[in-house]
Order: C-alpha cells, then sequence, then structure tokens
C-alpha cells in the first residue's frame, strides 16, 4: 500500500497502517517541540511506516516519548512490543486492565484466535512481542501526560471494551476515540463529504449503557474533531454522535428482536438484519456505493458486531 502522511496542521498527522486493506486502521502521530507520540499501531506490519512518518517530520525514534493503545484489541494494538523495541525512550501507555495482557500477551493472542480463527490471526497479526513491563504507564481517568508543550489527558471509555480509552488532545482540541466513536469507512461519505458512523459492538464486553456515557462525555469536552482508527479525522462531532447513539440503540434492538424468535440460527439471522439496516441507513446517508458493495465492505465487521451483541443479550 502507498504511504502518505496526513498533515492536520494542528501537530496532528495519520498515516494508514497497512492493515488488511487502504484506509481501514489509521495510526496517529502527535508531535509538538520535537517529542512524538504514536496513539493506536494496527499490527508489527506498520512499524515501517511509523519509522518513515518520523524521518519525513526530521524526527530521530529517540523523539518518541509514548506509544499509546485506545484499547488492546489487536487491530488497535498488535503492533506494541514491535514499536517499544524500536523506540528506545518510548513508554507505553494503556488502560490497567490491559496492561498484563500486553507484558504477555499469551492470553490475549489465545483470546483473538478464539474470535478469528487461528490461521486468519496469524495471518493478520502475526508474532506478538511483548512489552516490557517497566516501560508501561497504566492510565488512570482524568490523567495527563506532558507531550512537548502540549497536554494528553485521559479518560476510561468502556462499552466497545472495559479496557478501552479516549485521549484528549488539549492543544488541538481533539480526540482520539479508538472504537469508542464507532467506525467511518471514507468509501461510505456521501458525495458532499458527510461521514457515515457505525458502531462496532464486537466480542466481548459491549454495554450500550456505558457506551452511551462514554460518547456523552467525549461530547461535553466540545471537541472540534474527533480521530477515529477506523478511519482518522471526522468533523463536526456532535451530529454524528447523535447518530451513532441512535444506531447503537437501533442495534439494542434488532438484537433482542431476533432472540425473541428464538435461539436457533440466531447468529446468521442477526447478521441479516444488521446488513439490511446498515444498507438503509446508508442510503438515507446518500453514500454512493450500491447495496453489494456496502454487504461486501462490512462483511467482516457485521459477523464480529452479531457475535457481540449476542453475547451481550445473553449474558
Amino acid at each position: 500500500m502507498e504511504f502518505k502522511l496526513i498533515d492536520y496542521r494542528n501537530g496532528i498527522y495519520a498515516f494508514d497502517a497497512g492493515y488488511v486493506r487502504h484506509q481501514l486502521a489509521a495510526v496517529h502521530l502527535v508531535v509538538d517541540h520535537g517529542r512524538a507520540a504514536f496513539i493506536d499501531n494496527g499490527s508489527n506490519a506498520s512499524l515501517p511506516r511509523a519509522q518513515r512518518a518520523l524521518a519525513e517530520l526530521g524526527l530521530t525514534p529517540e523523539a518518541v516519548d509514548y506509544v499509546i493503545v485506545t484499547h488492546i484489541h489487536l487491530d488497535h494494538a498488535g503492533g506494541s512490543g514491535a514499536y517499544m523495541q524500536a523506540f528506545p525512550n518510548a513508554k507505553f501507555v494503556v488502560h490497567p486492565r490491559g496492561a498484563r495482557h500486553m507484558i504477555d500477551p499469551t492470553k490475549l493472542m489465545a483470546a483473538t484466535e478464539e474470535v478469528y480463527g487461528k490461521e486468519n490471526a496469524q495471518r493478520l497479526y502475526g508474532t506478538l512481542i511483548p512489552v516490557p513491563a517497566e516501560r508501561v504507564i497504566e492510565t488512570a481517568d482524568g490523567m495527563v501526560l506532558p507531550l512537548g508543550g502540549r497536554e494528553l489527558a485521559f479518560y476510561d471509555s468502556p462499552g466497545h471494551a472495559k479496557h478501552h480509552i479516549f485521549i484528549h488532545d488539549r492543544a488541538a482540541n481533539g480526540i482520539f476515540t479508538g472504537d469508542t466513536f464507532g467506525i467511518a469507512y471514507r468509501e461510505m461519505d456521501a458525495p458532499d463529504g458527510r461521514h457515515f458512523v457505525f458502531p462496532c459492538p464486537t466480542p466481548s464486553q459491549f454495554d450500550p449503557v456505558d457506551w452511551r456515557d462514554s460518547v456523552e462525555h467525549m461530547m461535553a469536552l466540545e471537541p472540534e474533531a474527533v480521530y477515529l482508527t477506523h478511519f482518522s479525522r471526522i468533523a463536526p462531532p456532535l451530529p454524528l454522535a447523535k447518530d451513532l447513539l441512535r444506531r447503537i440503540d437501533d442495534c439494542v434492538r434488532l438484537t433482542k428482536e431476533t432472540l425473541r424468535a428464538g435461539e436457533e440460527d440466531a447468529h446468521p439471522r442477526l447478521m441479516a438484519k444488521l446488513s439490511d439496516y446498515l444498507v438503509a441507513e446508508a442510503r438515507a446517508h446518500g453514500t454512493a456505493l450500491d447495496d453489494d458493495a456496502i454487504r461486501a465492505l462490512w462483511k467482516m465487521d457485521l459477523d464480529l458486531d452479531a457475535q457481540g451483541l449476542l453475547i451481550w443479550a445473553r449474558a
């Protein structure tokens, strides 16, 4: 995949992680007064791109103060150990619930193999490299870390996962949302540039009440923009947040309807309901893709979403 460093002209940069396909996962890079922080990293395959981004900005590996992950799902954190090897001064910043699984990723990889299948998980992520325990910073809700002359504030944001955080860059007034603001694939943008966001209640810690609280917490900070791992900067956030919360509620409703009809074949029936709902929402939004292209783009996501919703509903 072609490398392009996106400059948002506020100290925030983004590049494609090279994960699976173009514009599936973004790595964000924050730079201030010659100091740098990476936020989410995709997989080991993104490391050469991170090194190239630094080089294009005239920075050395020693300039990286932090490698930060919003949560430890491997499409966000799979390259963490490789990054820590490459950036000798960096501290690794992660939610306390996720820290031990990055220090010893054995159980994390096993859980990933259970969701994706062993062969597919190995293809996507390869060998996970442990993060040295002595270089880990565990976040506390409201914690602030300095980066050059700016401040990065960390807040718990459960809903997608219990080990999820969001990061508020106070200088840029931007929020790095991980998956808490859902997914905004750029192929789904309307012709006038309006973004389309859709929730990702993947296995196995979906909680709609917590998720709503997390999104409302973000919006209470009145950010200028939000920076999603899937895929990067979208704005203005408030109307998109309203869309996201409505769609979370609708996913919950569809799940309950599916289970009221019985347990047999619940997963494929729910996946079909989610697919039809997604297409209807995309059509109303003005997405240019045809129905088959929308279903193909979201097939893997909707499979995982149905799994996550059913785990929540059956608990």
